[in-house]
């Protein structure tokens, strides 16, 4: 692989490896989860609705973490055609990825919470739920509002003729800093949540 003048790569041909934003091998397996949410919310299957919010938590701590405090630093310094490189393999599968780890962990997380008599004013640890709450919101805000956002427009912008290497860098340091804000958080709330649990 060869590196266009902009530090774009290329292929010997001249052009650039092609690849999909969304890659749609993954679509049935996202479908498949998200109606066994939907199924579990409304049969209130506890057990169901408990291994959403475990894995869904789960997975997506272990992603911003990873993302937050291995990718992004070790991104910085990447050249700028490795940065691409990994940028088209990794983003595409994220924009599939994180909106159904958020939407599993906060769907059935509130369920749960619902159920539980959590919600309720009178509940003994009713601060911690609301503090989770908020900054969960914070989390798939930041996740839903800025990461995908600049996840999205890198991809468009480097799937054009003539990408701008400069906004690319741009729209790379705002992920980069976004993923680190929301790792930061991941750990606030493995804090509010073994609080929880205890």
């Amino acid at each position: 692989m060869a590196v266009a003048e902009h530090g774009i790569p290329v292929t010997a041909a001249g052009e650039r490896p092609a690849f999909a934003i969304v890659p749609s091998r993954g679509l049935p397996v996202v479908g498949i989860v998200l109606a066994g949410l939907v199924v579990s919310i409304q049969g209130n299957w506890t057990w169901a609705l408990d291994f959403y919010h475990v894995v869904g938590g789960g997975l997506w701590t272990g992603v911003d973490l990873f993302l937050g405090f291995v990718i992004g630093p070790t991104m910085r310094r990447l050249s700028i055609p490795a940065r691409i490189e990994l940028t088209t393999k990794l983003m595409p599968k994220t924009l599939l990825i994180m909106p159904t780890l958020v939407t599993m962990t906060l769907a059935s997380g509130f369920q749960l919470a619902r159920i539980n008599g959590m919600l309720d004013g009178s509940y003994g640890r009713h601060a911690w739920v609301v503090a989770s709450m908020i900054v969960v919101a914070v989390m798939a805000i930041t996740a839903l509002g800025l990461l995908q956002p600049a996840n999205i427009a890198v991809l468009f912008e480097l799937r054009k003729p003539q990408p701008n290497p400069a906004i690319v860098a741009k729209l790379m340091r705002r992920f980069v800093y976004a993923a680190a804000v929301t790792g930061a958080m991941q750990v606030a709330t493995l804090i509010i949540m073994t609080r929880l649990a205890s």
